[in-house]
């Protein structure tokens, strides 16, 4: 509701809204229809396991796995450099087609540049993003819906600006 208000949805009359926040940590839907001004949340759903931190670790094992030195993968610090490169990566491929993984550690003597493309991305995330998909029908079925009766639906959430998710 409170994403519907946000989006200016309340200035409508009428109509069925699914809320879709695909967040850092979890996955949440909701249904909701707007009747003179008034929500009603007519149901909810999602996987408390699911977020957007899922894309960022799995860019992130995947450049460590395939670039990164074996006797420096399991080093914490060189792994929560990963994430924050991916992290990174992830949102500029939200506006361009490509990106730089630049991981540079100069006191563990770790300097890797490494381009990643948007299908890259989208190639090696595509079950988590799928895994979004459950949650909305049950929501829809619990709300006695079909996708075809929503009338807006407002996309919550960092990476909800994935082109991938916003298909």
């Amino acid at each position: 509701t409170a994403a519907s208000l946000a989006y200016g949805l309340d200035k409508k009359e009428e109509g069925l809204i699914a809320v879709y926040d695909f967040g850092g940590g979890t996955f949440d839907i909701s249904i909701l229809r707007l009747h003179t001004g008034i929500f009603e949340v007519l149901a909810t759903n999602g996987d408390t396991r699911l977020g957007g931190d899922d894309i960022d670790q799995r860019l992130a094992d995947r450049f460590l796995l395939g670039d990164v030195p074996e006797a420096l993968r399991h080093d914490p610090q060189v792994a929560s450099n990963a994430r924050h490169v991916a992290e990174q990566a992830k949102r500029a491929l939200s506006d361009h087609n490509e990106a730089q993984l630049r991981l540079e550690l100069p006191e563990k003597n770790v300097h890797i540049i490494r381009t990643i493309t948007r299908g890259e991305l989208d190639a090696a995330v595509t079950d988590i993003i799928a895994r979004t998909l459950a949650p909305c029908r049950q929501a829809l079925k619990d709300a006695g819906l079909e996708p075809r009766e929503i009338d807006e639906v407002v996309m919550v959430g960092g990476s909800t600006r994935m082109p991938l998710v916003r298909q």
